[in-house]
């Protein structure tokens, strides 16, 4: 199955830059002053240099969401039971949590996958890829075996390779796992030798006692299976989980197919930067949506050099940053296919030659 992996890595491209050269000429030719819709311009450069297209549609969006519970919790790390994974996966299916509520509001897929979940519940419509009933207590062994990672982050690739087949213009990247602020800490500190409490926020929300307690059980775990910087899959392998390996694995997948694949808080930007370790050219592909409020958050995304583009606070996961996120690049969209040109407005734009000359703006 690594094998496998080792396609999907290698058919990952660098972004089209002759697309991307296209859309800034088009930029510079559209009726207002050189680089006066600040992100909105240069996300439609990089969508040009995803899809290889001038322009670019955002009609059928896609939010894949990975479900898996932690052994780790079993330390005391997290305040919720695990039970609230596989109940939270079912209300998910039925648009009952804040993502899925967003996402039916602005007409959304949402996709809820089981990876991992522990807990016993009923529900067709959650779809069953389990691995295994949870990860390890990566504070006592490793989380999952290096086939288990390897074949959570193939599931992921599957899913964005069925998202491509489905014609999906943009997809996002959500999960469900009680523990996966404790797992994501331990993984943003394996690849970057970050410090533990550099990298480590509340998550869900624990007491001050609890709160030392993860960190202290992150310090061990790191200190003990000595997971490799230099192997993503190591270090998913020995501190992650279920969760973050799929997610991983469909944002190679939506590089791989060149789908545009948004990024929503901090689980969901670790995902992204293992998939980065793996294959650099896949961070073309990735779109940030807002700063989550987990400590780690702007550590990840500056790893990734993406800048995100709401603050509103946020920190309840799931992939609610994404129909936020859709809707800027479908403003994005909107400003590149249907602005006017300073020719098409009928507008002398000589005037702004001198401005052009001094703050010329680049992707």
């Amino acid at each position: 199955m690594e094998t496998e992996l080792e396609n999907i890595l290698n058919a990952i491209q660098p972004p089209d830059r002759d697309a991307m050269d296209r859309a800034l000429t088009r930029q510079a030719q559209l009726a207002k002053p050189p680089g006066s819709l600040g992100k909105l311009e240069d996300i439609s450069v990089r969508l040009a240099g995803v899809t290889g297209k001038l322009h670019n549609e955002i009609d059928r969006r896609r939010i894949l969401v990975f479900c898996a519970d932690n052994g780790v919790t079993a330390e005391g790390v997290s305040c919720a039971p695990q039970s609230v994974t596989a109940a939270q996966a079912v209300n998910m299916t039925k648009h009952l949590t804040g993502m899925s509520a967003m996402a039916k509001h602005f007409g959304c897929e949402v996709v809820v996958s089981d990876v991992g979940i522990a807990t016993p519940y009923h529900c067709p419509d959650v779809r069953d890829y389990n691995i295994a009933k949870g990860t390890k207590n990566f504070a006592k062994e490793p989380a999952m075996t290096r086939a288990q990672t390897v074949r959570a982050i193939m599931l992921g690739a599957s899913l964005a390779d069925e998202a491509a087949r489905d014609g999906v213009s943009v997809l996002g990247i959500g999960e469900m796992g009680i523990g996966n602020t404790t797992t994501s800490s331990a993984v943003l500190a394996a690849l970057t030798g970050l410090s533990v409490e550099a990298v480590t926020g509340r998550g869900g929300g624990v007491t001050d006692e609890g709160f030392l307690k993860k960190k202290r059980v992150i310090e061990s775990a790191l200190a003990l299976h000595r997971p490799d910087e230099n192997d993503p899959v190591d270090v998913l392998t020995k501190v992650g989980g279920l969760d973050l390996a799929a997610m991983c694995g469909a944002f190679l997948g939506a590089a791989a197919n060149r789908i545009p694949v948004v990024i929503d808080g901090f689980i969901s930007v670790v995902a992204a930067l293992c998939a980065a370790r793996l294959a650099p050219d896949a961070k073309s592909c990735f779109f940030p949506s807002h700063c989550s409020y987990e400590i780690g958050y702007r550590r990840a995304s500056d790893e990734l050099e993406l800048d995100p583009w709401l603050d509103l606070g946020m920190r309840l996961g799931e992939g609610s940053g994404c129909p936020l996120a859709f809707e800027v690049l479908d403003a994005a969209c909107a400003v590149m296919n249907g602005m006017a040109t300073f020719d098409g407005a009928a507008i002398d734009d000589g005037y702004l030659e001198e401005i052009r000359r001094k703050d010329s703006f680049s992707v």
